[in-house]
């Protein structure tokens, strides 16, 4: 067994987050189960949202992504976002990160749904999370050990702390190391589902981790669908940015009907939530829908990853419809910690999309979670420099898990459970079919990792990931964001038209008041 100050589990924005800032006075050890450029972070094309206009104010960011979490938001978290948030990107331009600019020299910012000011900035126009991963990782990749694929199976806790790790390789070999303290960030688990944004990666891994080793998960429920995925020949290819609707491409269906302004007052920009259920419901009623880019110029030099995806499938961009349909996107409950990345765990940590610190609330705003990677992580950082624990504790004796291995449903079978009857819009009937599916097979104790493959782990990951999902969803009998019970509907837009009416300077006087 190798001991390290730090392990940290998963290399997304997070994971690079807290390493950048404690490799340079802490042993660490990352471990990710491919490649470290193999995650949702390097995917993200949105950009990154932070007040910075000279006629923009952090209370108005502050006040959208409450709008947009349905007020179900910890507003203690949200405002450590807005304000933490608009330093770090101060300093990473200090840093000279490569933000995109206009022809002016200032930093070009974009809008995006739910957002009342262009705020969204971007690097390399649709590469913003891939430009962010490269950037972090020339800062630590000399200072600290990654390991690659290599697959963690479980923490172990001894005593009600959190000690160590189980890991298996390629090759099924196991390995364990200790530390004094253990970061989860794995990301999500869009990889239950069908239709998804999410890296193959995103099996829900830190998720089924944490419920193993006993930690509490909370608003599993509140699951957000991008309402616009690639959709070709029944298969989702990949995300197109909400930013594309941003700079000015509408909701049509197949008619070359606009339907989004009779739904919403931001008409195409509403919260993702709402524009996710439209474009469901049209298909569910039999229609098809496009995103109609007519009114973007020069749409594959501003969106070329995009456009690059649209080629490779065969989409035809000079006819300037894109078809679309919604996808699981991200997860806005998860484990629960304070806003130090602490669990109920002594020294297990969790932080990203996986982790639920009240930010998000019921719906996430567009372009907030690569920032809440960047404000999260380093509030963890210097939470655990503050408490450096650097000396070696005893593992103690180590016995495998001795319960006897059962089969698990293969991964396409549970796709299909939870988008069936755990997807966009939910009922009680539904709901408690998947609930009573998916316990069976739910594991509630560390696995025998001898006896089970890594790709049967994802499979109890995913399970796992599916069933608090399920049982969340059950137990709410509310509409609320990113949870749509149709025996619940609940939900009005009075909070969005009262807010409209207020001039910018009106809401910031409310807000500060």
């Amino acid at each position: 067994m190798t001991h390290y100050d730090v392990i940290i589990v998963g290399s997304g924005i997070a994971a690079l987050t807290v390493a950048s800032e404690l490799c340079e006075k802490m042993n660490i050890l990352m471990i990710t189960k491919t490649m470290k450029t193999s995650s949702n972070s390097h995917l993200a094309q949105g950009g990154i949202a932070c007040a910075i206009h000279e006629n923009d104010h952090s209370c108005l960011h502050y006040e959208d992504t409450l709008y947009a979490g349905r007020y179900h938001n910890k507003k203690e978290a949200v405002e450590l976002l807005v304000q933490e948030g608009k330093e770090i990107i101060s300093s990473l331009m200090d840093e000279g990160f490569p933000f995109d600019k206009d022809e002016q020299g200032n930093v070009d910012l974009g809008n995006e749904g739910a957002h009342s000011f262009r705020r969204i900035l971007h690097a390399g126009g649709d590469a913003t999370g891939r430009k962010m991963v490269e950037h972090f990782l020339k800062k630590i990749t000399n200072r600290i050990t990654i390991n690659e694929y290599q697959f963690v199976c479980d923490v172990v806790v001894k005593d009600g702390r959190a000690v160590g790790i189980i890991t298996k390789t390629a090759d099924e070999n196991i390995h364990v190391y200790t530390a004094s303290h253990i970061i989860l960030a794995t990301g999500g688990c869009g990889q239950a589902y069908e239709w998804t944004s999410n890296h193959p990666n995103a099996t829900g891994d830190g998720l089924a981790i944490a419920f193993r080793a006993g930690c509490r998960l909370i608003d599993m429920e509140f699951t957000q669908f991008h309402p616009t995925m690639l959709y070709i020949n029944g298969t989702c290819r990949g995300l197109i940015s909400e930013a594309v609707r941003g700079e000015g491409a509408v909701l049509i269906d197949e008619t070359g009907q606009r339907f989004m302004s009779e739904i919403h007052p931001l008409g195409d920009l509403a919260p993702r939530d709402v524009v996710a259920r439209a474009i469901y419901r049209k298909y569910r009623d039999g229609h098809q829908v496009y995103l109609d880019i007519s009114e973007i110029q020069f749409f594959s030099e501003r969106f070329p990853t995009i456009a690059e995806m649209c080629w490779q499938n065969r989409v035809n961009l000079s006819e300037k419809k894109i078809p679309v349909v919604p996808g699981m996107h991200f997860l806005m409950g998860g484990i629960e910690t304070d806003l130090v990345g602490r669990t109920n765990i002594d020294r297990l940590y969790a932080v990203g999309e996986l982790a639920c610190t009240g930010v998000h609330g019921a719906n996430r705003l567009a372009s907030n979670s690569l920032l809440e990677g960047l404000v999260f992580g380093k509030r963890i950082a210097k939470f655990i420099l503050d408490q450096w624990l650097s000396s070696q504790e005893s593992f103690g004796d180590f016995h495998w898990n001795e319960h006897e291995k059962t089969e698990v449903p293969e991964k396409g079978e549970i796709r299909k459970i939870l988008t069936k009857w755990v997807g966009i819009e939910r009922t009680h009937g539904e709901l408690a079919w998947a609930v009573s599916w998916l316990k069976r097979y739910v594991k509630y104790f560390p696995l025998n990792a001898i006896s089970y493959s890594i790709e049967e782990i994802e499979r109890i990951n995913m399970i796992t990931a599916g069933y608090l999902i399920a049982k969340g969803a059950l137990l709410r009998k509310e509409s609320r964001g990113g949870h749509f019970r149709i025996d619940y509907p609940g939900e009005k837009p009075e909070w969005l038209e009262k807010r409209i009416v207020q001039t910018n300077e009106q809401r910031i006087g409310a807000v500060e008041t």
